[in-house]
């Protein structure tokens, strides 16, 4: 019996020991994560300064050259090809003879229609003079006039089917990429490819730019194009088309003609620069980084730190100079902007700033 109320003692004593130590633990851990809580309650964020700065108003926007033009034409008429001309890589002028379709029915064909005009003609010359005699009535002499304007449309027709058989260069360029060989049948129905040709004496450079620049610019102006793959060349550039209207995105497509040097190193496709000149060429403005705005810098709104706290702004954003933008009203220099961590940050939070 004794030694009964022995292990029970020692029973309840192990389990008071086991509450008493759990119950430390959950303090301590609490404690653990209040402070960890504390700590994890000011957000992350990179901060710059607003301030006044010559800026140099001029721009670049990118874009890609295409051909002045460029062209795949298609077989008008049915046929075999008997001859090709023209391969890829060739040089053609507008006119050139690329390849020669199978004529010899088309050509009895007209042979027979010159033919049928000449017995026209004659007929009708034989009925006019017998008209003057009274040989003949009006109505003969009409219908044999009749009779000859037909004969001379069939000819004019065989002519032209004629010269279909010689297909030829629409536009100048370069012969891109070759469809038919010979012995190739030409459809025209549903119209068989020919060539594509390619226009590059000339190109054009589609570029974008905003509201602020496109003020600036006008049609006829002189502009400075490069291309990525020849950093060293520049090529001089005349603008041909500025858009009435803003794009989606809110800014208006501009369009660069350029004339290709004699070695045509420029090509369709290639990845190209137009370089803006501002007639102002530095103006003092108050700018910050384009990245400390909420959004977009359309939002007009910016988060600044005051007494260790986020507080969002409204402003007023004016031009934007490649990763800066110019601020019209509603900060001050000295101003500390938020950069970085926008997305976790709402008027009030405590912020930490990282380098």
């Amino acid at each position: 019996m004794k030694k009964s109320i022995i292990t029970a003692i020692v029973i309840v004593g192990a389990l008071a020991l086991i509450a008493f130590i759990l119950t430390n633990n959950k303090k301590s851990n609490e404690a653990k994560t209040a402070i960890v809580a504390e700590k994890n309650a000011a957000v992350s964020v990179k901060i710059d300064t607003v301030k006044t700065e010559e800026v140099s108003l001029d721009f670049v926007s990118n874009g890609n050259f295409e051909p002045i033009q460029e062209l795949t034409f298609a077989a008008e008429k049915s046929g075999k090809v008997v001859t090709v001309l023209a391969k890829e890589g060739d040089y053609v002028t507008v006119g050139q003879t690329l390849a020669i379709v199978r004529s010899d029915v088309i050509n009895v064909n007209a042979q027979t229609a010159n033919s049928s005009y000449e017995n026209a003609a004659a007929d009708y010359s034989r009925y006019e003079n017998a008209f003057k005699t009274g040989g003949v009535t009006k109505q003969q002499l009409d219908q044999a006039k009749l009779a000859m304007v037909n004969a001379k449309a069939n000819l004019t027709q065989a002519n032209i089917n004629v010269g279909d058989t010689r297909i030829k260069a629409p536009i100048s360029g370069f012969i891109n990429k070759k469809y038919i060989e010979p012995g190739s049948i030409l459809t025209g129905m549903p119209a068989t490819s020919l060539f594509d040709i390619v226009n590059v004496t000339k190109l054009k450079l589609k570029v974008t730019v905003n509201e602020n620049q496109v003020a600036s610019l006008k049609v006829g102006s002189t502009v400075k194009v490069t291309a990525s793959v020849y950093p060293d060349k520049t090529f001089s550039g005349k603008i041909t088309f500025i858009a009435s209207k803003a794009d989606e995105s809110l800014n208006f497509p501009v369009e660069i003609e350029i004339t290709n040097n004699a070695s045509k190193d420029l090509k369709a496709g290639m990845y190209g620069t137009a370089e803006f000149a501002s007639k102002q060429q530095k103006q003092s403005l108050k700018i910050v980084p384009r990245n400390a705005f909420v959004g977009s810098v359309s939002s007009n709104q910016i988060f600044v730190i005051e007494n260790g706290t986020a507080k969002l702004k409204k402003v007023t954003a004016g031009r934007i100079l490649g990763e800066k933008v110019e601020i019209l009203d509603g900060l001050s220099d000295g101003e500390t902007v938020i950069v970085t961590g926008q997305i976790n940050l709402q008027e009030g939070s405590k912020v930490e700033v990282i380098k």
